[in-house]
């Protein structure tokens, strides 16, 4: 389990700004802020920004969270990995598996994977019609 040293609190709170910047940086997709970097950014400010890394990065990051949220969904049907109780010591306390109360705020994390997959797609196409030159 968790210790109160520090190490374990500094990744904790690590683990905690990652994903909330990966989180963030999704809405670089949907937004003109992730077209170009903002003006009052030292020696980068009005540069384009990249399409095809950003693009990239994206189409893997969606198609991580499908691959894993089908492992998860494939193994809790087919049992290609048994789960087994993770205690310490003989007398860890044997808890029921969560019912659908719990994993019903977890279902919307299963569209996650497929819609930045999308909004990539759409965001390569919109970069490409406005840095196209008109005809």
């Amino acid at each position: 389990m968790f210790t109160d040293d520090a190490a374990t609190t500094w990744y904790m709170i690590f683990l905690s700004v990652l994903s909330m910047g990966l989180a963030l940086s999704t809405l670089g997709l949907v937004h003109r802020w992730g077209q170009q970097v903002p003006r009052w950014v030292p020696l980068l400010g009005g540069r384009p920004i990249p399409a095809r890394p950003v693009v990239l990065v994206a189409l893997i990051g969606g198609s991580l969270l499908v691959a894993i949220c089908a492992y998860f969904f494939l193994n809790s049907r087919f049992h290609f990995v048994e789960r087994g109780w993770v205690g310490i010591g003989q007398d860890g306390p044997a808890l029921p598996a969560p019912g659908w109360d719990v994993l019903r705020y977890y279902a919307p994390l299963v569209a996650w994977g497929p819609l930045v997959v999308a909004v990539a797609a759409d965001y390569r196409r919109r970069v490409a019609l406005v840095r196209s030159p008109a005809p």
